[in-house]
């Protein structure tokens, strides 16, 4: 599960990566709880979606929004952390151009990652894992 850096529009966004090693296999995207209380890619909710994606053949992206961990820029109340997951899908579908690609989010990740992708056609579909239906609207679904 090698680090890499992706570059984001606040400054490079720090990720763990892995790559099924087959060209056709679908990928996805992990996205992590508050950075504000606590949430990091390495949550545990978070790690236990990356490897069940892993072992269904993923080639899976997990990483840390601005100012988390060695990410770059600072908290952005979601707003800039849902360019930070356009900057991650980007990263993706560069690499595995017209491959189905699932968003997963937990808490503040699916709420975040739902506005950013929502629109997006390159995503096929989304996992939100304990959206905060209670803290963030969603009258956009």
């Amino acid at each position: 599960m090698p680090e890499i850096m992706i570059n984001g529009p606040a400054g490079r966004l720090e990720a763990r990566y892995h790559h099924e090693g087959r060209s056709e296999n679908p990928i996805a995207l992990i996205l992590h709880p508050h950075p504000q209380f606590g949430g990091t890619m390495n949550n545990q909710v978070v790690y236990h979606l990356y490897y069940a994606f892993q072992k269904r053949g993923f080639s899976v992206l997990r990483f840390n929004f601005r100012g988390v961990g060695q990410s770059g820029g600072a908290y952005d109340e979601g707003r800039g952390e849902q360019d930070d997951v356009r900057a991650a899908i980007a990263y993706m579908k560069d690499r595995y151009p017209g491959l189905p690609l699932t968003v997963a989010g937990f808490s503040f990740g699916s709420a975040v990652g739902l506005r950013a992708s929502c629109g997006d056609a390159e995503v096929e579909r989304f996992v939100a894992a304990g959206a905060p239906v209670d803290k963030w609207k969603f009258d956009f679904l």
